[in-house]
């Protein structure tokens, strides 16, 4: 039997035997901060993963410890008491606060520990959050406080306490520092600032950060002939994901990524197979595709809740964010249609660039099941 008319029940199968119950990963979120700009002192109380930082893992290179060359310090590390890891803290110091970066008018100054708190070991299947407090004194005068981590410590979340809803809360990427934050007092912003910085982050998750959505967005393309159905299957794509990510975002739904991730990869295997296979219709492609949009959706919210956004400025954020997302798919779209878009009415199209883009697709999604799933 030629291997284009395998049974859909057949293929069926193997995606679902290939996303079985995923294993736990030890997931890389963002460090955030409570920034306190004293007239003499700044402290930064950070939500972390010590053991990455100590085991010294490159954490803008890889999504978690297992994809790190470091991964054995890390599970060693990882199984370590709080009192030992603590003692592992602070003999590793001197190199890792070299990683934070706390400038005043272009001198940059030297953090100290003032605290530690590391909870028990708990579950070695996932990250342990500790507690560490820095400080640094501040030199004679009124100039103010920006505040970063160095590249390798991938993403900062910095909240400056004190000010309320209204108070300076960013995320950078490593390197990246704050504006400049007053001494003694709150650097405030509106609601329309957190809105447009939220678009921006929406679309960074979609280019360059989010290939696996990247690739699914690409597989609807490939599977349509012209542009109406597309738009179709993106709007209830845009539906579903919109309903997942703010029911999860708000805490009403809650699966961990280490479930969701998976899923996500066996979509994108599903469309780019379905796509070389020719099966389906308009109509059932598109409710397909409305029920993929909801695992996609609690992807978006995975990331949106590890900037710990304040509640006063969570509607801001998650609309931003939500059309942030829609500029980035829409980017994809009109950026395959300007490369191969002028093909779709001919009859070589789909032989010569739809099914080859698709199977590579699927290939792809293949491994990120695979990646995903093992340990």
């Amino acid at each position: 039997m030629h291997w284009f008319k395998m049974p859909r029940r057949l293929l069926l199968s193997i995606v679902l035997a290939i996303t079985a119950p995923a294993l736990s990963a030890h997931e890389i979120r963002p460090t955030i901060a409570d920034v306190e700009v004293g007239v003499t002192q700044v402290t930064l109380s950070l939500r972390s993963a010590l053991e990455a930082l100590i085991a010294g893992i490159d954490l803008s290179a890889v999504d978690d410890t297992n994809d790190a060359p470091e991964t054995a310090i890390y599970d060693r590390l990882r199984a370590m008491e709080p009192a030992a890891l603590e003692d592992a803290l602070r003999a590793a110091w001197p190199r890792i606060r070299e990683g934070f970066i706390i400038d005043v008018d272009g001198v940059r100054l030297v953090p100290e520990i003032v605290a530690v708190q590391i909870p028990a070991v708990g579950d070695m299947d996932l990250p342990r959050d500790s507690m560490l407090t820095v400080g640094a004194a501040l030199p004679e005068g009124d100039a103010g406080v920006r505040v970063g981590l160095a590249p390798h410590f991938g993403t900062f979340v910095p909240r400056q306490v004190g000010g309320g809803d209204d108070a300076y809360e960013g995320f950078l990427d490593g390197g990246e520092l704050t504006p400049e934050l007053p001494r003694a007092q709150v650097l405030t912003e509106g609601a329309g600032a957190v809105f447009l910085r939220y678009i921006a982050a929406g679309f960074e998750h979609i280019i360059p950060l989010g290939l696996d959505h990247i690739l699914f967005v690409l597989g609807l393309f490939f599977f349509a002939t012209q542009l109406r159905p597309l738009l179709f299957q993106v709007t209830a794509f845009t539906l579903a994901h919109t309903t997942t990510l703010a029911l999860a975002a708000t805490g009403v739904v809650s699966i961990p990524a280490s479930i969701v991730e998976p899923l996500i990869a066996a979509t994108i295997v599903y469309v780019g197979v379905e796509n070389t296979l020719g099966w389906g219709n308009m109509r059932g492609r598109t409710i397909l595709v409305f029920c993929f949009g909801l695992l996609h959706g609690l992807g978006f919210a995975s990331v949106l809740g590890d900037y710990g956004i304040a509640a006063g400025r969570f509607a801001a954020a998650l609309i931003g964010f939500n059309i942030g997302v829609e500029f980035g798919q829409l980017a994809v779209i009109g950026t395959a249609f300007a490369l191969v878009g002028w093909f779709m009415g001919r009859t070589w199209y789909r032989r010569a660039i739809a099914i080859p883009a698709s199977l590579c697709i699927a290939g792809v999604g293949a491994y990120w099941v695979v990646e995903r799933t093992l340990p």
